[in-house]
């Protein structure tokens, strides 16, 4: 059975065969059941007040309406909230965010990429045998998901270049596992989210070109990262899924939406107006728009 499980699951599992009990409310991952509230009449639960209402109270949940914001933490680092309906996230606007390090690393990516350099070496230089498991996988799949909540915040911020170094690095994993996981069904619980992973990078990039006023930059890219998403479907032999793709639908009305207010070239302003003045039967302007015309180079904006 896969050690990537639904927490759904895990508890109806945990109910099923009486392990739940209603004075321990457990989290079931890979395995194991971790305690994550306490038990009635623990000492810790009388010294400290959990409760985060306050903090939510002051910062009302908007249904629809993106809620970030980032913020110095006592600890000196900066850090991201996003608002949701049950309460909020809170992650480090840098390195992991959840600012753990796992086995001494930065992330697990970094772990297995060192554990990969490591092997080759011993093998001679043939990566040969080297193989993610279900459980590696799983726990670089958990972590993954954090850096996707990170990503959407920081576009949310504005923060482009924050996206951008987000998004590359969970390529990096999808990459890793790609080529080591030990069978294809793993790799596809990666690569089925690959497209959201381009749909937000080309944003990112184009956002950024966008920022500038380069309207024609912007439709350069975006047109690049649609194409980009077909070539993916269609690698994969998923034409419905390209066909039906919500990442592509996304970037086409973003793009006809900017299209829309592009502002207009000199050319394209006097070739409207050399039309309004022959509507208007305004010879003599139009003469003189026809020659501003002829004036411009034929690159010439």
């Amino acid at each position: 059975m896969s050690r990537i499980i639904c927490l759904g699951r895990a508890f109806e599992k945990q109910r099923q065969t009486r392990e739940f009990e209603p004075t321990h409310v457990g989290c079931h991952v890979f395995g194991e059941t971790h305690p994550v509230d306490f038990e009635p009449g623990c000492v810790h639960s009388k010294s400290v007040n959990y409760d985060i209402s306050h903090l939510l109270n002051r910062w009302e949940f908007q249904p629809g309406e993106p809620m970030v914001r980032r913020f110095k933490g006592k600890d000196g680092m900066t850090k991201i909230q996003l608002r949701i309906d049950l309460g909020l996230l809170q992650m480090n606007a840098v390195g992991r965010p959840d600012g753990q390090r796992p086995r001494g690393c930065e992330s697990l990516l970094e772990y297995h990429q060192a554990a990969l350099v490591r092997y080759v070496q011993d093998q001679d230089g043939t990566d040969t045998g080297f193989k993610l498991d279900a459980e590696a996988c799983a726990a670089l799949q958990l972590e993954a998901i954090q850096y996707h909540h990170r990503y959407l915040c920081l576009f949310q911020l504005e923060d482009y270049e924050g996206v951008l170094r987000d998004t590359q690095r969970n390529f990096r994993v999808f990459d890793l596992v790609e080529r080591y996981a030990e069978n294809d069904d793993l790799v596809w619980i990666f690569e089925q989210f690959r497209p959201q992973l381009f749909m937000m990078r080309t944003r990112a990039k184009a956002a950024q070109v966008l920022a500038s006023g380069d309207f024609a930059g912007a439709i350069v890219l975006i047109n690049a990262g649609i194409e980009e998403l077909r070539a993916f479907y269609r690698e994969q032999e998923q034409f419905e899924l390209e066909q039906d793709s919500d990442e592509i639908a996304s970037l086409e009305a973003w793009l006809e939406d900017i299209q829309a207010h592009q502002p207009l070239s000199r050319r394209e302003k006097l070739e409207m107006a050399l039309k309004d003045a022959i509507q208007r039967e305004d010879y003599e302007k139009a003469a003189r728009f026809r020659d501003a015309l002829r004036k411009l180079k034929p690159t010439s904006k």
